[in-house]
């Protein structure tokens, strides 16, 4: 899988993801529903940044249950209430540390009213290509 910011558009990533990410060869797809901000017992973190913390780290396990790491990911949908500067800043943060210096994959950010539960204010849901075998 490459990663790629092609010339003549802005440069994504101070903001956490890649334009591209092309994926060849024989490999095997996952993809992870919406992970949000609670944890096993299904509590809801309070405030965006510990949200953030949490459905990222749900998304590792997530990863990791399917044999899956954060440099498989290829996309990722995230999904912010109230979004803000400040809340792309809080999560972009997060995700090039979970990234760790390699390529971050494609994202989309929409911005939303609601989340299915009371208080949540960020969802991500990702997919990832795992070398077959």
């Amino acid at each position: 899988m490459s990663f790629l910011n092609p010339d003549g558009l802005y440069d994504p990533r101070p903001n956490g993801y890649s334009h591209l990410a092309v994926v060849q060869g024989a490999t095997r797809t996952v993809h992870v529903a919406g992970q949000g901000g609670e944890d096993a017992q299904g509590r809801l973190a309070d405030g965006f940044a510990p949200q953030v913390a949490q459905a990222l780290a749900n998304l590792g396990t997530a990863l990791a249950a399917a044999g899956a790491r954060p440099r498989d990911v290829a996309r990722l949908t995230v999904l912010i209430v109230d979004h803000s500067e400040q809340r792309l800043h809080t999560f972009g943060q997060a995700l090039m540390a979970m990234w760790a210096g390699a390529p971050a994959p494609a994202c989309t950010l929409i911005p939303v009213p609601r989340l299915a539960l009371d208080g949540m204010l960020f969802e991500i849901e990702a997919l990832a290509y795992v070398p077959a075998g």
